[in-house]
C-alpha cells in the first residue's frame, strides 16, 4: 500500500460532484492513506449532485494544515459554497504555505482563488472558471493535469485517472 501512513483531507459542502468526491476518496484508501472528510461545519450530511451524501468526519475549524499530508478539492458547485467559510479558506492556503500537496479538480479552482495562492502558478480548472482563476493571477492551461510545486490541478471527471496517479505520485515524496 503506497500510501500507507499518509493523512488525507477531502473537503465537502453541498452539490460536491459526486465523481469528483468518491473516486479520489476510494483511490486513496485503496493506496493505504487515511482519508478524512472535512466539512465546513454548516451540517454534518452534505448531498452532492445527484443527490448522494456524504457524512463529514470533522469540519475545518477542528483542524488544521499539520493534520495532514495532503488535500483533495472535489468540484460541482461546493467550492462557490466552501469559500464562504472563512476556516476552509484558510485551511487551504496553509496547506499551501506549508508545502502540503493540495489537489483541485473542476471548479475548486474557487477554492484556489479565494485562498489568493495562485499569483505565479500554473494551473488549470474547468474552462467556464478559467477568468476566475487567471483573475487570481493563475498561468492557465488547458491540460488533463498540471502540476506545479505542491498544487495540482485537473479540469473535470474524465482527468481524474492521471490527476489521481499525479496525487498519489507527490503524496509518495
Amino acid at each position: 500500500m503506497e500510501l500507507q501512513g499518509k493523512k488525507v483531507a477531502i473537503l465537502v459542502e453541498n452539490t460536491f460532484n459526486i465523481f469528483e468526491f468518491w473516486y479520489p476518496y476510494y483511490r486513496l484508501k485503496e493506496a493505504g492513506a487515511k482519508v478524512v472528510v472535512v466539512g465546513s461545519g454548516s451540517a454534518e450530511v452534505f448531498t452532492g449532485k445527484p443527490a448522494t451524501e456524504v457524512k463529514a468526519d470533522v469540519s475545518a475549524d477542528q483542524v488544521s494544515a499539520s493534520d495532514f499530508d495532503g488535500m483533495v478539492i472535489p468540484g460541482g458547485y461546493a467550492p462557490d459554497i466552501m469559500r464562504r467559510y472563512p476556516k476552509m479558506v484558510q485551511l487551504v492556503k496553509e496547506m499551501v504555505e506549508a508545502g502540503k500537496v493540495v489537489a483541485a479538480v473542476c471548479h475548486a479552482g474557487w477554492m484556489l482563488a479565494s485562498a489568493d495562492i495562485l499569483k505565479g502558478k500554473t494551473a488549470t480548472s474547468y474552462f467556464s472558471i478559467k477568468d476566475d482563476m487567471v483573475h487570481a493571477g493563475a498561468d492557465w492551461v488547458d491540460e488533463e493535469v498540471v502540476v506545479d510545486g505542491n498544487l495540482i490541478t485537473s479540469r473535470k471527471p474524465d482527468d481524474l485517472p492521471a490527476f489521481m496517479r499525479a496525487i498519489i505520485t507527490a503524496l509518495k515524496s
